[in-house]
């Protein structure tokens, strides 16, 4: 699941508990359908006692982490500020904004930038178009690998033990056009590995469409991917193709220096 799992019976804490764990539990508690939790939600997503959560969302108030207005809390300022001085999205998108920026006029559809993170995309930049679509793809949210455009790129080009993980936890059908199949999906990921696009045909959101490609870090490892999504006709996609490509191959060019050679091989 993209956040906390629901649990029916809060668990017992346990010594082996710490501060940190328990902060990350109530960070992850949120998300873009849930930013503002009251207390009681906080304990049903995270599965925590109501005191350890009331003692250590305290703890996090005062330090800026959470806000705590009119009986509900919310992720504060500091979050994002530590967020802003991350390595991965600062170079990431000083490489691919100029060309997302570029990508975005020529299509005039939502662009994003997204990263791998455990089974899930990561978005870590988006321009978005008047159509603003799903507020799961904002910045921060996360979706599933295997039915996203950017999800699918970034399976393709990962270990095969990733792809096995991401089977074994479950296709689950988001809309009849998910890919629910392992036998489908891995042909899937052969077509997009081969040929250096994805395209997401309704697969994540009815209506939605996608089509993603790899940015490529040291080593030709992909460390990214750029799409554009929005309300597509299925036809279009192709014709969307060559300028997503163009713009994740300025940025790959860009984070590893014009001379360095792009590869386009599945690491196994």
């Amino acid at each position: 699941m993209t956040y906390a799992s629901l649990v029916s019976q809060p668990q017992r804490e346990t010594p082996q508990d710490s501060v940190l764990q328990r902060a990350n539990l109530l960070l992850g508690a949120f998300g873009p359908r849930h930013r503002y939790l009251t207390l009681s939600s906080i304990v049903m997503r995270t599965g925590l006692p109501k005191s350890t959560v009331h003692r250590t969302a305290q703890q996090m108030t005062e330090l800026g982490w959470m806000v705590y207005e009119e009986g509900k809390y919310s992720l504060g300022t500091r979050i994002f500020e530590l967020a802003g001085h991350s390595s991965m999205r600062h170079e990431l998108r000083e490489a691919a904004i100029p060309f997302m920026e570029d990508l975005y006029e020529a299509t005039h559809i939502n662009v994003h930038l997204g990263v791998r993170r455990d089974l899930e995309v990561l978005y870590v930049e988006k321009i978005s178009g008047h159509d603003k679509i799903t507020e799961l793809s904002q910045v921060g949210g996360r979706m599933p690998l295997y039915c996203t455009g950017i999800g699918k790129t970034l399976l393709a080009f990962s270990p095969e033990t990733v792809t096995a993980d991401v089977i074994a936890n479950g296709l689950t059908a988001r809309t009849q056009a998910t890919i629910t199949s392992p036998a489908r999906l891995r042909r899937e990921l052969q077509t997009i590995a081969a040929n250096g696009v994805a395209f997401d045909r309704e697969e994540a959101s009815i209506g939605i469409c996608c089509v993603a490609a790899p940015v490529y870090g040291v080593g030709r490892q992909v460390v990214a991917a750029i799409s554009v999504t929005g309300r597509v006709q299925r036809n279009r996609l192709d014709r969307l193709a060559p300028a997503v490509m163009a713009a994740a191959l300025g940025a790959s060019r860009t984070l590893l220096g014009v001379n360095r050679p792009i590869g386009t091989r599945r690491t196994s």
